[in-house]
């Protein structure tokens, strides 16, 4: 039997296509699952005020930017030190609950995430809507920007 080399060619080339667009879709997924991951160990520190541990999903850098109800305000220090005046006890934190509306990519390593915040807790329940945007950093996912409302 005699193979035509341009029939030949395109079945590999083919084959090569499919092998990458399943790898693209890999990454994808396992990309969404290690930041849904974070999110989960955040709820979990939250759910036990524990805002130092909450905040190890967050990039620790002066670079870090959170947008919320009080404005901007710049750098990992600075955003724990405010999650820490405006919760200082389990009362006023409560129990956290994210909800994931969207995962989607906006450059190699880098997602945005969007959805919303449920905070049940004593002193009145309190729900708003986020975009948090990830980058993988030194292999780990980390949020360098939060806008929370």
């Amino acid at each position: 039997m005699v193979y035509s080399k341009p029939k030949y060619l395109l079945l590999i080339l083919f084959a090569f296509a499919i092998l990458f667009s399943c790898e693209e879709t890999s990454t994808l997924e396992n990309d969404k699952k290690a930041i849904l991951n974070v999110m989960k160990l955040q709820e979990e520190a939250w759910n036990k005020h524990d805002l130092e541990g909450f905040m190890k999903g967050y990039w620790k850098n002066d670079s870090l930017k959170f947008y919320g109800s009080s404005g901007l305000t710049k750098g990992w220090q600075n955003t724990l030190d405010n999650y820490k005046r405006g919760y200082p006890t389990s009362a006023e934190s409560g129990a956290l609950k994210f909800t994931i509306d969207d995962i989607s990519p906006i450059e190699p390593n880098s997602y945005w995430v969007m959805g919303q915040y449920h905070l049940t807790r004593d002193v009145g329940d309190a729900n708003g809507n986020f975009l948090v945007i990830f980058k993988k950093i030194d292999g780990q996912w980390k949020i360098i920007a939060d806008m929370s409302s």
